[in-house]
């Protein structure tokens, strides 16, 4: 964005005449060759309270939707979660929503180098090179390759007369870009939501109220997972529908409960769920308990859950107490 300065206050603030929100090469061009006309950092100060008062006379509707998201919001991992409320928000972008209407702002120029760093193009030029411009992080080999960005986070990635590419190796996918094309991942993102891929979204660990759990292979009728569990913590009471499984304890000691029945499950001991059987897992040790879970079954999405009882306010209302002795 570009910022077109208007009068002159003291210690150099300037009142803004005018915001224009990533314009097109011929707009961009004109706005550069005029004399004053800054650049856009994206670097902004202001009292909370003075911000939400100017965005009310722009987006009233979307300041009452933040506002009940913040009273019916929740808390989880630590961290503050919007109630649904949120969704009524207008999904626009803070410059063109706000920078570009109200008459209250003002810039300090300054001269400076700047980069946000948004993008593996502007990774790799952050980045300490070798002597043919690779930049390299984690179990890499590079043979005859040059400009390139390689990230490597769980296994060795290998490189042979490559050039001006980036390659981003983690648990969730590996990308290969060029980095001339390094903006295109919000139309891959794009690409991968349309296709409805849960990559898109989600990582292969997935982080809970009672610790975490990570997929370790998935093929027809079976999934692999690995599950950690907080010392202290347990799991929802909660059935299948669709799916049994099996876990195999690697750490520490776990509380089984198989409908009526309540075991320990120690390390190196393994116990059946049948499908349909209320079941849960709790920790009432000192150190995490780690377990893989096997499952087997015709459908193995995480919305098969049934849950009767939860710690963390889960519990679907159409389930009652009598189900449990039913069961």
């Amino acid at each position: 964005g570009y910022i077109r300065p208007g009068k002159s206050g003291p210690d150099g603030v300037v009142k803004v005449a005018k915001f224009v929100e990533k314009p097109d090469a011929k707009t961009a061009e004109k706005l550069i060759g005029e004399d004053g006309c800054l650049w856009n950092a994206g670097i902004f100060c202001f009292r909370a309270s003075w911000l939400i008062d100017e965005v009310r006379k722009i987006h009233p509707t979307v300041v009452e939707a933040v506002n009940r998201s913040v009273r019916e919001g929740t808390a989880d991992l630590g961290a503050f979660i919007p109630s649904d409320a949120f969704e009524a928000a207008e999904a626009i972008s803070f410059d063109h929503g706000f920078m570009e209407h109200t008459d209250a702002a003002v810039v300090v120029p300054a001269n400076f180098s700047w980069s946000d760093v948004g993008d593996w193009n502007a990774v790799w030029a952050a980045s300490e090179k070798d002597k043919d411009g690779v930049a390299s992080r984690g179990d890499v080999v590079n043979v005859r390759s040059k400009n390139t960005l390689v990230h490597a986070t769980h296994r060795m990635v290998c490189t042979v007369g490559v050039s001006n590419i980036a390659v981003i190796e983690t648990p969730d996918a590996v990308l290969v870009i060029s980095l001339d094309e390094a903006q295109g991942v919000k139309e891959l993102v794009k690409h991968l939501e349309s296709q409805h891929r849960p990559e898109a979204l989600e990582h292969l660990r997935s982080y809970r109220p009672w610790g975490w759990y990570q997929t370790m292979d998935l093929g027809e009728r079976f999934r692999v997972k690995r599950i950690c569990v907080k010392p202290g913590a347990k799991l929802s009471l909660q059935k299948h529908h669709h799916r049994s499984e099996h876990w195999t304890l690697v750490r520490g000691t776990a509380e089984i409960t198989i409908g009526n029945e309540v075991r320990r499950l120690h390390e190196n001991e393994s116990v059946y769920i049948p499908q349909g059987a209320i079941h849960r897992l709790s920790n009432p040790g000192k150190i995490p308990v780690e377990l893989v879970e096997v499952q087997t079954g015709c459908y193995l999405e995480e919305d098969d859950i049934e849950r009767i009882e939860d710690d963390f306010g889960r519990v679907e209302p159409l389930v009652q107490p009598y189900q449990i002795a039913a069961e």
